[in-house]
């Protein structure tokens, strides 16, 4: 169960704001710079080498952590839209010859297994392009034959799931052009990386501290989550792989257990046992003094896109207290709390045209990187709630 501290309260700004000596909320602030940091990129031309590639296979190598979690992401809403194959993979393929494409995603340079990787894609030849820090033995096997996009925005190491959604996109987008106006409402990649960056930068705004919880989306799902056993579930392959996600990284910057899981394993758990230890709805079992206390309520937060909305609603309705997690295509990118009174904070209008990612699978991708900074903010809220956010021993802090 997660816990709050004694007399905490999520509208006191200032609170929050002393209470967090990691940069926890710093960081998740810092989405849409990350985003725009691979924009800047894309103008530098680094991957203009793989400008208009037609590769057999795109090859997204990925082990743990964010990058996984992105190359799943990736692969799942990017895929389908494509005429080639796109393989996740936690080490390097076979097969994989001089006419693939490789994409290798992590955060740890020192990782002898995306080392290796990265130096045998090259030696057979393939286009390969790596997002991992440049520094130590993944960078050596890089060298100045790989493609490198290292993260450029300190953040916690949690947070870069998006540093790592936001090159396989823009690798994607530049390799397969005709693709890249769906995904990016723009020939130009840098044009729509920068107009996500924006809009993540505007989710960052609403997810403030100095912003009210009731029209606050990540204070909402932190006040959600506190008192409760939580489980975050996904209803397809993008939404489930945001949810080991979200799961991951609570634990890592809140120091809070949750679960993640798909929803049809969801839909056929038990329910949890009341407070009084009996079935729901029925009489507290008598216990003795010495047992062990029942378990905390249950909730399940689904992730879902703004598409299939309906579908999983009508699928959670068996689930008891369980919240829907939506970044709806029509959200706009934040709304002044001070003229936009009685706004539902999940859907707070209609966004200017032109300045969305398309859509289809590029409207599914900014819908993951909304959702990210949210969960990644309330992550922030629960450290500070429940007294995580002043330990000290969280490694990959922002400098």
């Amino acid at each position: 169960m997660i816990a709050p501290a004694s007399g905490f309260d999520l509208d006191d700004a200032e609170q929050l704001i002393r209470g967090d000596h990691r940069g926890i909320l710093r960081s998740a602030a810092s989405g849409g710079a990350q985003v725009r940091a691979v924009a800047t990129a894309v103008v530098e031309d680094v991957l203009a080498p793989i400008t208009g590639l037609r590769p057999r296979a795109v090859v997204l190598v990925a082990r743990r952590g964010g990058g996984a979690a992105a190359a799943d992401v990736a692969a799942a809403a990017l895929g389908p839209d494509l005429d080639v194959p796109v393989v996740g993979a936690a080490a390097l393929p076979e097969w994989v010859g001089s006419l693939d494409l490789v994409v290798v995603l992590g955060d740890d340079a020192g990782d002898p297994a995306l080392s290796g990787a990265v130096g045998e894609a090259l030696r057979r030849g393939a286009d390969t392009v790596v997002t991992v820090p440049a520094e130590g033995p993944v960078g050596a096997a890089a060298g100045t034959r790989a493609l490198t996009v290292p993260p450029r925005v300190p953040v916690l190491i949690a947070h870069r799931f998006l540093h790592h959604l936001t090159v396989a996109l823009a690798v994607l987008a530049t390799a397969r052009p005709e693709r890249c106006a769906r995904w990016l409402g723009t020939r130009d990649v840098a044009a729509g990386l920068t107009a996500l960056a924006d809009r993540l930068d505007g989710e960052a705004l609403s997810d403030g501290p100095g912003r009210e919880a009731f029209r606050n989306p990540a204070k909402a799902l932190a006040d959600a989550m506190l008192g409760h056993d939580v489980v975050f579930a996904g209803d397809d392959a993008v939404t489930t792989a945001l949810a080991r996600c979200a799961s991951s990284d609570l634990l890592s910057t809140a120091g809070a257990a949750a679960a993640a899981a798909g929803l049809v394993d969801v839909l056929g758990a038990p329910p949890v046992a009341g407070r009084g230890g009996g079935p729901p709805g029925g009489p507290p079992v008598p216990r003795a003094p010495h047992h062990r206390a029942a378990p905390a309520p249950r909730r399940v937060f689904v992730f879902a896109a703004g598409g299939d909305e309906p579908a999983v609603r009508r699928r959670m309705a068996a689930v008891p207290d369980g919240e829907l997690l939506l970044a709806a295509a029509g959200d706009r990118p934040y709304s002044d709390p001070d003229t936009d009174v009685g706004a539902d904070s999940a859907r707070v209008g209609p966004e200017p045209a032109g300045s969305l990612l398309a859509s289809g699978a590029g409207t599914l991708i900014a819908q993951c990187a909304v959702l990210a900074v949210r969960w990644q903010t309330a992550a922030g809220y629960v450290a500070a709630a429940s007294g995580a956010a002043e330990w000290g021993g969280l490694q990959g802090e922002p400098g």
